[in-house]
């Protein structure tokens, strides 16, 4: 597939989500990134703000197999893992599989449930398998998450553990409709009971899976010149240098940082990385991945704040 098809397949993705989803453009963008360059997203705003909704949307066009998984504080492994369970008419164990076997997985208000439930997913995450009673499962080469949480601010909340943070491509901040789309989403929605469902709207599947795979393989081939390497390692390491951040990114979050611009150039029809790709995807990649010092935090100072700063210090290729 050449980027140019590449692009062309973004623009129809995007087209069928807007069908459904008023606004959020910019995380449509991300999603895809991710799916691109074989990340897992974490998305984060208060209730209500379609997080859910836009990634059943997003499973629905791409025509892949959607598990979700509701994350509470009662939740055990075994219900996301499976388990072998004694089969007592055979006098066998039979291996029942938990809903983390699929090709998108929405783990919804993933900071609901206790660390210890949401390390079930760190191997899946990041290996693309699981380990059930010393056996190794493999799960689809497509397996991608697409996590929810509310900020952590709200009762009822876990943060999460720096290692389960790290497993995601992205952390994209949801933040709550302009009028005009707050208006827009009234009047699509607001004429039915019950939830929304992106069949009934009309949304339509317009990816199959060897398109999926043939864009996948599409970002190989992106050219990534030896400036823009030295431009992502600068950014990676200003991080660590910063006085205003207690603790930078790390190298791997710099290789996956390159490797999510491939993707967006990919989608811009583009075979070659521009300092703009890294740039805009800066915020998203970073901003779980480093830890405000106590000063910033005891001046209000926010993370993005300090992150746009390193963009604008650290000079970019020509």
């Amino acid at each position: 597939m050449t980027v140019t098809e590449v692009r062309n397949l973004a623009q129809r993705l995007r087209g069928e989500i807007a069908k459904a989803v008023v606004g959020q453009t910019q995380t449509v963008d991300l999603m895809l990134t991710a799916l691109l360059a074989g990340g897992h997203i974490l998305l984060e705003g208060p209730p209500g703000t379609a997080k859910t909704f836009l990634a059943q949307c997003f499973a629905r066009t791409l025509g892949l197999d959607y598990g979700r998984i509701q994350f509470t504080p009662d939740l055990m492994p075994g219900d996301i893992l499976g388990a072998n369970i004694f089969n007592f008419q055979t006098s066998a164990f039979t291996l029942t599989r938990g809903p983390i076997f699929c090709e998108l997985l929405l783990a919804d208000e993933i900071n609901r449930t206790p660390p210890k439930t949401q390390a079930a997913l760190l191997e899946a995450m990041q290996e693309r398998r699981v380990t059930l009673d010393g056996h190794a499962q493999s799960l689809s080469p497509r397996f991608t998450v697409v996590a929810t949480q509310n900020p952590i601010e709200q009762q009822g909340t876990y943060p999460l553990p720096e290692a389960q943070l790290d497993r995601f491509l992205f952390k994209q901040t949801l933040p709550y409709p302009t009028e005009a789309e707050e208006i827009a989403i009234v009047t699509r929605h607001g004429i039915r009971a019950g939830n929304p469902d992106p069949v009934a709207i009309g949304v339509e599947i317009v990816a199959s899976a060897e398109q999926i795979e043939a864009a996948v393989s599409a970002v190989s081939t992106i050219r990534l010149a030896d400036e823009i390497v030295g431009y992502v390692v600068a950014l990676v390491r200003s991080t660590r240098e910063s006085v205003d951040l207690e603790t930078g990114a790390s190298p791997r979050a710099g290789a996956m940082l390159a490797l999510a611009a491939r993707a967006r150039a990919a989608l811009e029809g583009r075979d070659y990385v521009i300092p703009d790709d890294v740039k805009a995807l800066v915020a998203p990649a970073l901003r779980h991945r480093v830890i405000l010092s106590p000063a910033a935090e005891i001046e209000g100072r926010g993370v993005d704040d300090i992150l746009a700063a390193l963009i604008e210090r650290v000079e970019a290729p020509r």
